[in-house]
């Protein structure tokens, strides 16, 4: 199959399979896509424009941190955790820091065994290999034997079953639907090192704290202090992803210590900030070596 590798500009669509001839040497910063899926590497802060698909994908951050924003939320995707968007919703990529991003659509039935919504999932050990190994360049060699090719099928049986028994994971933020919860969120987002207390945000929206609270409980099913920690974490992601240390991001993410941001951190994320920090961001992601050009 045709394939496209170029450079991923920040701020450039994802791109579309064409007949561009691939390299030898390795790029620092590339796409290379099938359609079934492949390998993105984004600099700091790249983008893609909005967009759907007709099947459902997967997104996996190898390396750095990738923001998937759709109607339903941003969902935030470090190392430790996959994307998934069903098909014809429409999104967008975004990353936070140099971000090595797997992509790997799924067939309509093995799709039916995930959520029916955006959502962010748990990686297992297995799941990752399976990952890096279907959206690898002899995944989608043109000379591979048909045998080769249904352990492929199988592997990617493997990596759903795997994500179908994964809980999914707190770090999807829902977009709110209620203008004042949306004001809170801009609130809340612009300076998440802020401390105030919900009775001092209230009035700034023009409502009150009981009624913010009312609203979080039946349209987010959180607490204030729960949504909060969640859009402080997202940041720290962000953060960390850019190298700053864990100190330094703690202060900036609204914690009066390391101590308690770590404590939270690894809470939800599932990882210490330290470790995902060298995780995320020991090196600038490159395209592996065997892909040379055909």
């Amino acid at each position: 199959m045709p394939v496209s590798l170029r450079p991923a500009r920040r701020g450039s669509p994802p791109l579309e399979c064409q007949s561009v001839p691939v390299p030898r040497q390795p790029l620092p910063r590339a796409v290379h896509l099938w359609p079934a899926g492949g390998v993105h590497l984004w600099p700091s802060g790249g983008a893609g424009h909005s967009q759907s698909h007709e099947r459902g994908h997967l997104v996996y951050a190898a390396r750095g941190v990738l923001a998937v924003r759709t109607q339903q939320g941003t969902s935030v995707v470090p190392t430790n955790r996959v994307a998934w968007t069903p098909a014809a919703i429409t999104h967008q990529h975004r990353a936070h820091g140099a971000t090595d991003m797997r992509i790997l659509f799924l067939s309509a039935e093995l799709a039916g065994l995930l959520p029916s919504r955006p959502a962010v999932l748990a990686v297992s050990d297995l799941a990752r290999e399976a990952l890096l190994t279907l959206t690898g360049p002899r995944s989608h060699d043109p000379e591979l034997r048909p045998k080769h090719r249904e352990a492929q099928d199988r592997l990617l049986r493997v990596l759903v079953d795997e994500l179908h028994l994964a809980p999914e994971q707190p770090l999807h933020l829902p977009r709110p639907v209620d203008p004042r919860l949306r004001a809170l969120a801009r609130l809340l987002d612009g300076d998440p090192g802020s401390n105030l207390r919900l009775s001092e945000l209230a009035p700034r929206i023009g409502t009150s704290a009981r009624t913010l609270s009312r609203l979080l409980a039946e349209e987010l099913g959180v607490s204030f202090y729960e949504w909060r920690t969640q859009i402080r974490v997202y940041r720290a992601l962000v953060l960390l992803a850019s190298s700053h240390d864990v100190t330094y991001v703690a202060g900036a993410c609204g914690w009066a210590n390391p101590s308690g941001f770590i404590e939270a951190f690894t809470r939800i994320v599932g990882t210490t900030p330290g470790r995902y920090r060298h995780l995320s961001g020991a090196a600038e992601p490159t395209v592996p070596s065997t892909w040379s050009r055909r």
